[in-house]
């Protein structure tokens, strides 16, 4: 299928998108075309919105959630909107076809009281993956970037004198995030211990694995859940927690939120501002629990 080859090495290359979501639309358009039964080639001239509105109503019947159901869509409207640009196709089926509606769902974040726990209370050890995967954990809180981000930084991305990491986010856009004093010193231990294990010859790339090599997503993830399940019961543990709880910490602590829209990378006002509702969440329930006039 060499269309969808093509579409995932733009959103590799061109948008930057993390590896989840490589596979997550390779799945989802595998899946359409196994619906369709037939090559992609022969088929793509023959899709039309109504073809669409079919996969919608197999999906229902299979009793996928409507969130799942929307990503699927959006996976295809996204493929026909390349094949579009790049002049395979006239039009795009899928535009014109509504979406289910799903219900919002409030970011999940780690409380404060239980990251001070893990970052500041924990034992990681001296060994190089011990000062790795704190640092790790600490980058994650203290900068709110995404895994797709750490995983691709290089030496040359941190300035400790001027404390601030350099990353290259979707669309490959360059943004600069401060750095706290905590993390300036905790790069300067890993960096030690880096160079007594693996030499000053090494690769690039800021973090590797015990053996070396660059790190890979899957290792961090490890890193991150194993770590969380030390301080909370909270079902979900990935490094995007601790990217809301980034954003929800700051927000709570009175930042602006065009400020934290610029520190997450985000394209615009909209993806930021679900943290504004966290934030309403936990002042309604103060109103409510102390305010005389307010229902209890």
């Amino acid at each position: 299928m060499r269309h969808i080859e093509s579409f995932l090495g733009y959103l590799q290359n061109e948008k930057r998108s993390s590896h989840h979501t490589q596979v997550a639309y390779q799945h989802d358009l595998e899946q359409f075309f196994a619906f369709l039964g037939g090559d992609e080639t022969a088929l793509l001239a023959s899709v039309k919105p109504k073809t669409v509105r079919n996969w919608i109503v197999e999906l229902h019947k299979a009793d996928m959630s409507p969130r799942t159901i929307h990503r699927k869509i959006s996976s295809v409207r996204t493929f026909f909107k390349y094949l579009q640009r790049l002049g395979i196709i006239d039009g795009n089926p899928a535009a014109s076809v509504n979406l289910p509606k799903t219900p919002k769902r409030l970011p999940l974040f780690v409380k404060e009281q239980e990251m001070e726990l893990l970052l500041d209370h924990t034992d990681f050890g001296d060994d190089y993956e011990g000062v790795r995967n704190k640092l790790i954990l600490e980058l994650f809180y203290d900068t709110g970037m995404r895994l797709s981000e750490l995983v691709e930084l290089r030496h040359r991305d941190v300035d400790l004198t001027e404390k601030m990491v350099k990353v290259l986010g979707k669309g490959n856009k360059e943004r600069i995030i401060p750095l706290t004093n905590e993390s300036v010193l905790l790069f300067k231990r890993y960096n030690d211990v880096k160079n007594d294990t693996f030499g000053t010859t090494v690769e690039p790339w800021l973090f590797l694995t015990s053996k070396g090599a660059k790190i890979y997503h899957k290792l961090v993830y490890r890193v991150v859940h194993s770590s969380l399940q030390m301080v909370t019961t909270m079902q979900k543990k990935s490094p995007h927690i601790l990217r809301h709880t980034f954003a929800t910490v700051l927000l709570n602590r009175g930042a602006d939120l065009n400020a934290i829209k610029e520190l997450l990378g985000h394209a615009n006002l909209n993806a930021t501002q679900v943290y504004a509702h966290n934030t309403f969440e936990k002042l309604n329930a103060i109103y409510k629990q102390a305010h005389p006039r307010a229902e209890k």
